[in-house]
C-alpha cells in the first residue's frame, strides 16, 4: 500500500515550547509507523530545539522577509513604547506570513494527502483557501477564545476544513458546532516520561512550576501563594522557564517572599525531567491554557498537582487521584490546599503514588490509535 504523505506546518523549532515539543513527538512516532512525514517551518533554516526524526523532511520559508512583515518590524522597533503597537506589528507580520505561505502551498499542496496546521493563525489562513482546506486538519493547541476579533471571526471558516483536532473536550464542544468532524486527541508526552519508575524515597521536598514567564502564566500569583504558606526552610521552591517577566518576577520574589525561590531559567528537557522526578508538588497558576502538558508530565513523575481551573485543560487532567483543582485566582484556597499537602506527609505520599497510576490514561499507544484513525 502506498505510504500516506503528510505535511505539518508551524512557525519554528528554535526554543522551548509546548507546540514544538508536541510536533517533535508526533512526527517521530508517525514516521516510525511508515507515514511519509514532512514539516514546513515559516522561518529560515535553524538548529532544532526539540529533536526531529532523521526520516522527517524539513522545508523552510522565511515569512519575516515579506515586505509587510518587514514593515511591521520596523514600526515596532521605532514605536515599541506606544500601547497596542505590538498588535499592529502582529497583524502586519501575519499578513506577510499568509502571503509567503499561500505561494508555497499553491506550488506544493498537490504532493500531500493531508496537511496539518499546528497553530490557529495558520489554520485560518488555510481554511479560506478552497484548494487546500479539504485536505487540512487544524491541530488546535490553545483555547478557542484566543485570537481577538479578527481570528475569532476567521474561525467560522474552519467549517471548510477536513477536521479539527482539539486537546480538550471543552474546545471540542465549541468546534463541533463549526465542523462536525472535530475530535479530541491529547498530546504525546514521551517515552522518557512514560517509562519512569517511581521511587518515593528518591523524592525531595521540592515544590516546582515549569512555565514560560509571561503575564498569562501568572507566576506572580504563585509567588504570592508561596508567601502566604510560610513554608519551612526544609522545602525548596523552584521555578523553571524564561520569558519577558523574568526580571520582574525575580524582584517580586525577593521583595515579597521570605522563602528563597530558585529561578532556573530556560533549561534543557533532560533537566526538566530530572526536576519532575525529584519534586513532590507541582503548581500551576496559569490564566489560560490549551491542554497543559506540564501537568501530565509532572503526573507521570509522581507529583501531586495543584492548579487553577483556568480555561481550558486543567479540569480534564486533575481529579481526586492526583491533586486539587482551585477556582481561578482563588489564592486563599490554593494556599490552604498547598499547606495541607506540606503538613500531611502520609497523604502527600498516597497522592504522589495515585498520581503516577493516573498517568496511564495518557499513554502513547492510546493516543497513536486516535491519530491513525483520523489519518
Amino acid at each position: 500500500m502506498e505510504r500516506k504523505k503528510i505535511l505539518f506546518i508551524y512557525y519554528q523549532n528554535t526554543k522551548a515550547g509546548g507546540i514544538a515539543k508536541a510536533l517533535s513527538h508526533i512526527t517521530s512516532e508517525l514516521v516510525e509507523l511508515n507515514y511519509d512525514i514532512e514539516i514546513l517551518f515559516l522561518i529560515n533554516p535553524h538548529k532544532d530545539f526539540f529533536p526531529i526524526h532523521t526520516k522527517v523532511k524539513k522545508h523552510y520559508i522565511n515569512s519575516f522577509e515579506d515586505k509587510y512583515a518587514k514593515f511591521g518590524t520596523s514600526i515596532y522597533k521605532k514605536y515599541n513604547k506606544i500601547p497596542k503597537i505590538y498588535n499592529i506589528y502582529s497583524y502586519l507580520y501575519d499578513f506577510g506570513s499568509y502571503r509567503v505561505l499561500k505561494q508555497w502551498i499553491n506550488e506544493n499542496h498537490h504532493k500531500y494527502d493531508t496537511i496539518i496546521s499546528c497553530w490557529y493563525k495558520i489554520s485560518s489562513m488555510l481554511a479560506v483557501d478552497s484548494q487546500v482546506s479539504k485536505k487540512t486538519i487544524a491541530w488546535e493547541h490553545i483555547s478557542y477564545q484566543t485570537g481577538g476579533l479578527v481570528y475569532n471571526t476567521l474561525r467560522k471558516y474552519y467549517k471548510n476544513l477536513r477536521s479539527i483536532i482539539s486537546l480538550t473536550h471543552t474546545s471540542l464542544e465549541y468546534y463541533k458546532k463549526i465542523n462536525p468532524n472535530s475530535v479530541v486527541i491529547p498530546n504525546i508526552i514521551g517515552d522518557n516520561y512514560e517509562n519512569f519508575q517511581l521511587d518515593i524515597s528518591n523524592k525531595e521536598n521540592i515544590i516546582c512550576t515549569v512555565s514560560r514567564l509571561g503575564p498569562e502564566k501568572n507566576i506572580e500569583d504563585f509567588i504570592n501563594i508561596i508567601k502566604g504558606c510560610n513554608i519551612d526552610k526544609d522545602w525548596k521552591i523552584i521555578i523553571a522557564g524564561d520569558g519577558d517577566q523574568k526580571e520582574f518576577l525575580k524582584e517580586q520574589a525577593q521583595k515579597l517572599c521570605p522563602h528563597t525561590i530558585e529561578f532556573l531559567g530556560s533549561i534543557p528537557q533532560e533537566q526538566i525531567l530530572e526536576l519532575y522526578k525529584k519534586s513532590k508538588i507541582f503548581c500551576m497558576t496559569s490564566l489560560n491554557e490549551g491542554l497543559p502538558t506540564v501537568l501530565i508530565e509532572a503526573m507521570f513523575c509522581g507529583n501531586a498537582l495543584i492548579a487553577y481551573d483556568c480555561p481550558t485543560g486543567p479540569s480534564e487532567i486533575i481529579n481526586t487521584n492526583n491533586g486539587y483543582l482551585i477556582g481561578l485566582r482563588d489564592k486563599e484556597d490554593f494556599i490552604i490546599k498547598l499547606k495541607h499537602l506540606i503538613n500531611s506527609p502520609r497523604q502527600l505520599t498516597e497522592l504522589m503514588l495515585s498520581s503516577k497510576a493516573e498517568s496511564e490514561k495518557w499513554s502513547k499507544e492510546k493516543i497513536l490509535l486516535q491519530w491513525e484513525k483520523i489519518l
